[in-house]
């Protein structure tokens, strides 16, 4: 028995290397297993979470003052309603600060602002296509935050920029905003192509 029988080649060894780090089912698999996530922030809404601020602290600046000559009425009214729209603007802008995004085995998953509400979920089974939105704008939507549009279906605007959007089983559109939106599309391809929902 020879010595180069018992010790492989250094070719020998990196032909096994290469066939074991490589293997076509390894990578798939891992593919499958993982989990993208992705952000988008809009600094600019504090500005307005600040003004909603301001709106709740005059209407309970009124209400602990409450020295208005022309009457209890007018008093209560200015009251509630600056405490109503305090609180709306407060809600509607630090739930859209910023938006995370992850997609992962079986579904993709929104969630809005520090508590994660307002909250979508979405089914890749729910899914029939996916794209990916070079400029997505809050005046296509009418706005920022959860927005409809009949024409358009829904979407989740936190800032402008690139988006994914989703075409949907039952003939509706999802749109969000959300940064590296093309790695998220790429992914959700991927998926729906070895669930066998969309063409290779």
């Amino acid at each position: 028995m020879w010595l180069r029988d018992v010790v492989p080649s250094g070719r020998n060894v990196r032909t096994l290397d290469f066939m074991t780090d490589h293997a076509p089912s390894e990578r798939v698999s891992s593919e499958q297993t993982e989990i993208w996530t992705g952000r988008a922030r809009n600094r600019g809404q504090w500005l307005l979470a600040c003004a909603g601020a301001a709106c709740l602290a005059l209407g309970i600046d009124l209400a602990v003052e409450a020295l208005w000559p022309s009457g209890i009425l007018p008093l209560i009214m200015s009251i509630v309603g600056c405490i109503a729209v305090g609180l709306l603007i407060l809600f509607g802008t630090l739930a859209f600060v910023h938006v995370a995004v992850k997609v992962d085995e079986d579904s993709l998953e929104v969630r809005c602002g520090h508590i994660g509400v307002p909250r979508r979920r979405i089914l890749l089974s729910h899914i029939v296509g996916a794209e990916f939105a070079p400029a997505v704008t809050p005046r296509q939507w009418g706005g920022w935050g959860y927005r409809w549009r009949p024409e358009q279906g829904t979407a989740v605007v936190v800032r402008r920029g690139e988006g994914v959007v989703l075409m949907l089983g039952d003939g509706r559109k999802f749109t969000v905003t959300v940064d590296n939106a093309e790695a998220a599309v790429r992914i959700i391809r991927d998926r729906l192509r070895a669930a066998g929902s969309a063409p290779a």
